[in-house]
C-alpha cells in the first residue's frame, strides 16, 4: 500500500534545449532506478511510495542537474500523503488508456 504520491517537474536552469532534455532524461533514469512505481507525463513525473523515500528522491532530483552542468534547477513538487493509503497511478489513469 502506498501512502504518498509525489509529482515532480524538474527545470534545469540552462538555455540549450538539447541539454535540458539530456538532464531531464537522466533525472527520469534516476527515478526509474529507485524501484518506486512511477509514471512519466508530458510535464511531470509522478512517483508512489513512502514519504521518507520520496523526499530523498526529490532531493536527489535537485542535485542531478547541477552535477550535469546546470548552474541551478527549479522544481515544482506536488505531494499527497495519506497514512491510510491512496489511489494509485493505475487506479487514477488506467480507465483513460
Amino acid at each position: 500500500m502506498y501512502t504518498t504520491s509525489i509529482a515532480i517537474q524538474v527545470l534545469p536552469d540552462i538555455s540549450e534545449m538539447d541539454k535540458v532534455c539530456v538532464i531531464v532524461d537522466r533525472v527520469i533514469e534516476y527515478i526509474a532506478s529507485t524501484g518506486c512505481n512511477y509514471m512519466v507525463g508530458p510535464f511531470e513525473t509522478t512517483i508512489e511510495g513512502d514519504i521518507e523515500t520520496l523526499m530523498e528522491i526529490v532531493k536527489r532530483c535537485q542535485e542531478i542537474p547541477v552535477e550535469l552542468g546546470a548552474p541551478s534547477t527549479k522544481s515544482y513538487v506536488k505531494i499527497f500523503h495519506n497514512p491510510q493509503g491512496l489511489l494509485t497511478i493505475a487506479e487514477k489513469t488506467d480507465k483513460y488508456r
